[in-house]
């Protein structure tokens, strides 16, 4: 049998002992289990940030992987602890709308209110509950495989609609969903919305802050130096790239900045 993987999302970054905590108790339960880091970089507190990484990322990972993800600004509130289940993965987390990109990617799903306090670690903090109920919950998960032990069945779990452009005429308004590493500006325009993006002779113009962009290109390296251009990224989205520049400084935008494309 596969060692069980689980991997862990949260906005802890990693400067502090919380993430290396979250494993230590997760091994403690289940030694035999392989933990990978998805991210640690979530930005604070923003639970859209966290939707956004865990949606992109869980579908490359083999069946019955354990997904914990927190981001989770209501901390020792009353919010209640997920156990979710969808088209072969498992996800732990706080109920406030964090697994919203998966509710929207799986087929089929169930989810569970984790009540059965049996399984965290006591006593249960006010404010690492990463530790406490999201770690052990997910360790146990990882023996056992019974998902309805661990709580009752619920429909009314939080979500919320992932931003989708808006389209008006020839003009498709689109906003940045985040900037990566690079400084690549991540917009949530696809060129399902904008066909001309990807064809032949598509003729187009982008306009991100000060600048418009009238080219989309197949790699970065099919940019000039210091030139702002259209790429289709590994998730599907088109995003703003300036070939070894940081675009989002370059261009002065940021998350939520309004990103239009009208085509010609």
């Amino acid at each position: 049998m596969p060692r069980p993987i689980i991997t862990l999302t949260t906005d802890y970054g990693t400067s502090d002992h919380l993430v290396g905590v979250m494993k230590g108790v997760i091994l403690t339960i289940n030694p035999e289990v392989q933990i990978i880091d998805i991210t640690h970089h979530v930005l604070a507190h923003d639970i859209l940030d966290g939707a956004l990484a865990i949606g992109q990322a869980y579908k490359y990972f083999p069946p019955k992987t354990i997904h914990v993800v927190v981001v989770d600004p209501g901390v020792g509130t009353a919010r209640r602890p997920l156990l979710v289940a969808g088209d072969q993965h498992y996800f732990v987390a706080p109920d406030n709308g964090v697994l919203s990109s998966v509710y929207d990617r799986v087929e089929s799903l169930y989810a569970w209110n984790v009540i059965s306090e049996h399984y965290f670690r006591q006593p249960v903090s006010k404010t690492f509950q990463g530790r406490d109920i999201f770690a052990p919950v997910a360790a146990w998960l990882s023996k056992s495989w019974q998902t309805s032990s661990f709580g009752e069945a619920i429909t009314d779990f939080a979500r919320f609609a992932i931003p989708k452009p808006k389209v008006a005429g020839n003009a498709v308004t689109g906003i940045v969903l985040r900037v990566d590493t690079f400084g690549n500006v991540i917009t949530n325009v696809t060129p399902q919305d904008v066909p001309a993006l990807i064809a032949t002779d598509g003729k187009f113009s982008i306009r991100a802050g000060t600048v418009t962009i009238k080219k989309v290109v197949g790699t970065f390296a099919d940019a000039t130096a210091s030139e702002p251009v259209g790429i289709i990224g590994s998730s599907g989205y088109l995003e703003i790239a300036l070939n070894k520049g940081n675009a989002a400084r370059t261009l002065g935008v940021t998350r939520g900045t309004e990103v239009r494309v009208e085509v010609e």
